[in-house]
């Protein structure tokens, strides 16, 4: 079969298109013919050797797809052969086939496309539990979110909004804002030529916000702390500019802060809560409030050039790769 390999940690230009054996499902276990793979940051930690987890090379890059299951392995019972799936973990979904956990994958609503699905999944999951796990969001809460026009961005946006809460975006450019404010976003603030945390503070009459949800991590998370209320909550969940600079745990006392992070795979340990946020999402999707931005659909054998198109953020919404 034909897959994205990564040789060694490197730029985009380590991303070649190869022939590899068909992987064959074991228990538990289901092939997946993918159609469509999602790009996401996560990508790029692991193809460039960032990662948390640092994975041994080679390997096929990707942890987002969606696809139709070929066969299963033994024990499996909650997908069979034939079932359009959608899932998001796990590395290997810039290929033709894709082995994977049977009780990860997610059923793909008929009137759903394969590239919707791969689109929201990964994201919509994640927007989900920074939505409904922290903060306890209410209608009037005033809630920032950083790269408001990525594709992680406006799904945040448009379920603040869905939500009744007071969206503020930050984004790097003046179409990003157009396209942030369209979403959503009852306030943008360009944060290369505005201070955001002093924006935030003036929207907010003074007082700051209730809740930051901060995808961008080095170059936002310490002017966080400006921006939010007293007794205001912070969550981090990427690292788009590099990690976060390390904060004294005592520096949260003046504000009674709280800081917290989040990885999608902790909320989605079991079946009935992957089934039960990939149905919100797909929900949303159905009923029109939560719409999908894909910024652009690529083949699988320009998925080096995603990476340059993600990386350098010259996109807004989401990339695909058709497989």
């Amino acid at each position: 079969m034909k897959a994205i390999r990564a040789t060694q940690a490197g730029d985009p230009s380590v991303l070649k298109l190869e022939d590899i054996p068909q992987p064959k499902p074991g228990p538990g276990e289901a092939l997946v013919r993918v159609h469509v793979a999602g790009v996401n940051f996560a990508d790029i930690y692991y193809r460039s050797g960032s990662a948390r987890v640092p994975t041994p090379f080679p390997f096929t890059p990707g942890i987002e797809g969606a696809g139709v299951v070929e066969a299963v392995g033994e024990g499996v019972s909650e997908v069979k052969a034939g079932d359009r799936v959608a899932y998001a973990g796990g590395l290997g979904s810039y290929a033709e086939y894709q082995v994977f956990k049977a009780v990860q994958l997610a059923p793909l609503p008929g009137e759903m496309s394969f590239e919707n699905g791969a689109a929201v999944i990964l994201q919509g999951m994640t927007a989900h539990y920074l939505l409904h796990e922290f903060y306890p969001i209410k209608r009037g809460s005033t809630v920032l979110v950083h790269a408001a026009a990525g594709g992680m961005g406006l799904l945040l946006v448009q379920w603040l909004k869905h939500m009744g809460a007071v969206a503020i975006g930050t984004v790097s450019t003046e179409a990003k804002a157009k396209i942030a404010h369209e979403a959503g976003a009852e306030h943008v603030i360009n944060y290369t030529t505005q201070d955001f945390a002093e924006k935030a503070k003036k929207i907010t009459g003074g007082k700051g916000v209730d809740y930051i949800i901060d995808g961008v991590g080095k170059t936002t998370f310490t002017k966080n702390f400006d921006a939010l209320r007293n007794r205001g909550w912070a969550t981090i969940f990427g690292m788009a500019s590099g990690p976060a600079e390390p904060v004294a745990p005592n520096s949260l006392m003046m504000k009674a802060l709280t800081i917290s992070g989040g990885a999608l795979f902790n909320f989605i340990v079991t079946r009935e809560e992957l089934l039960g946020r990939a149905r919100d999402v797909f929900g949303g999707v159905r009923e029109g409030w939560l719409k999908l931005h894909i910024d652009r659909e690529l083949p699988l054998a320009q998925a080096a050039e995603a990476h340059r198109l993600l990386e350098s953020r010259q996109t807004t919404g989401k990339l695909i790769l058709k497989v």
